[in-house]
């Protein structure tokens, strides 16, 4: 492949600030040194309660210490997803050396990826069964408040706007686990093409743990007679969720949910060098493909749309062999390792041997639309520490795996400058970011 049209330039998208609202061992995780603290170490702060569920367990202190001015009438009726989406924004600003309360995020887009809906229901349904006949003044106020913050996916991106002033593009886009990589995507066209500067991408999403309880039930009386009644079009029976997840591993069975929520900054790189900002890495390219199957919850066990995104991303501007490391987007569910493996196979060829493909996901869960963002932070980090953190939980890796999943509870050393970061939804989407070091 030519290389060209390499170099750096103006309109580059370099990431510039990350933050975090995700679960940790004790305290929720907020800054780089506490997302690496635990996936340099492979740690899991996954805790059981008839399933594995990672539990972010922000305290009002800790919200009310990273965002002290918001108005009472509007933060009390605040969702754990606009509480997240904006602890993560406020440590990412901090990070970058942005003031969210200042002219700095004026005109920055404010982008959201949103999969899960379950942070919206209960506001939902307070209005749903509220009679408007009955209900007093100031009740049908509050009721009012809550519905318009929280009834919609928008939801973050409008409380993230307020607390900016951003006048600039504010959206959510939801397309499940792949929603924040999505995202981050269209940041880097909106800075390509000069409509920003400054572009704040979140990916947030809330599991609801009784919900998690109530399917692991539902799984385990199916179980019994499922296989009794199947035919060719239903799929296999989802697996369980109440044994720990183990992407890469021979024993893996189950996907662990997870919440929180990450956000990354994301500049122009003349705007970030002239207020001499710190670059964790560029965004180098972004593409999104489909299995183009009628089931809507398959994937494609050959892994072709997934070589396509990659194909896409690289196009004639690098070359495989220049990319060592891939972040994983395996949750623990064997037909992703199927699809990545035969993926990677395609990819690489015989060189596969020498890959190194690690996944987080048993740190904090399979936490959704966040997986986007945190991939990037996480590759980002590994790039910029020369160190490749690895895959939590897995300690017998698969049979026939074609790279090497970085088993155990230490760091592999790899100095790299390329790096794939992999995300998919279910239906079959699969997505690819290009990301490069701070050194290309």
């Amino acid at each position: 492949m030519s290389g060209a049209g390499r170099g750096r330039h103006a309109r580059d998208a370099v990431v510039t600030g990350i933050g975090f609202c995700l679960p940790g061992e004790g305290r929720p995780v907020f800054t780089a040194d506490d997302v690496w603290n635990i996936a340099s170490r492979g740690a899991s702060c996954l805790r059981q309660n008839d399933a594995y569920y990672g539990a972010v367990e922000l305290s009002d202190a800790m919200f009310d210490e990273r965002l002290p001015d918001i108005p009472p009438f509007f933060s009390r009726h605040y969702t754990a997803a606009h509480r997240f989406g904006l602890v993560s924004l406020a440590e990412a600003c901090a990070d970058a050396e942005l003031d969210p309360r200042s002219d700095d995020l004026g005109d920055a887009a404010i982008l959201v990826g949103r999969g899960g809906v379950d942070a919206n229901i209960n506001s939902y349904l307070a209005v749903l069964r509220a009679d408007p006949e009955t209900v007093p003044v100031t009740e049908a106020m509050e009721l009012f408040v809550a519905a318009e913050q929280a009834v919609t996916p928008s939801d973050v991106a409008l409380v993230q706007g307020a607390l900016t002033r951003s006048k600039g593009p504010n959206y959510t886009v939801s397309c499940g686990c792949a929603s924040s990589a999505v995202q981050v995507g269209n940041a880097r066209r909106l800075i390509a093409d000069g409509e920003v500067d400054v572009a704040i991408v979140t990916g947030v999403d809330v599991f609801s743990a009784q919900l998690i309880r109530n399917i692991q039930r539902l799984l385990q009386g199916a179980q019994k007679t499922y296989e009794s009644i199947r035919s060719d079009d239903m799929p296999e029976l989802l697996p369980s969720f109440d044994s720990l997840m183990r992407p890469y591993d021979r024993r893996a069975d189950c996907i662990n949910h997870g919440e929180g929520s990450v956000t990354l900054i994301m500049e122009s790189r003349e705007h970030a060098s002239r207020r001499d900002a710190h670059h964790y890495g560029q965004v180098l390219a972004q593409a999104m493909t489909r299995d183009g199957l009628a089931n809507p919850l398959a994937s494609d066990e050959t892994g072709n749309e997934l070589v396509t995104a990659v194909r896409r991303c690289l196009k004639d501007r690098w070359d495989i062999s220049e990319v060592p490391y891939v972040h994983g987007g395996s949750d623990g569910n064997v037909v992703v390792t199927a699809f990545e493996a035969n993926a990677i196979r395609e990819l690489y060829g015989s060189a596969a041997r020498d890959l190194l493909m690690t996944s987080q996901e048993g740190c904090f869960g399979h936490n959704g639309a966040p997986a986007g963002c945190l991939g990037v932070a996480l590759t980002l980090l590994m790039m910029e520490r020369g160190e490749v953190c690895p895959t939590a939980n897995c300690e017998q890796p698969a049979d026939n795996l074609p790279f090497d999943p970085v088993p155990g509870v230490q760091t592999r050393p790899l100095d790299f400058d390329y790096a794939l970061s992999f995300n998919y939804q279910v239906g079959g989407v699969k997505n690819a970011i290009l990301l490069g070091s701070a050194a290309v």
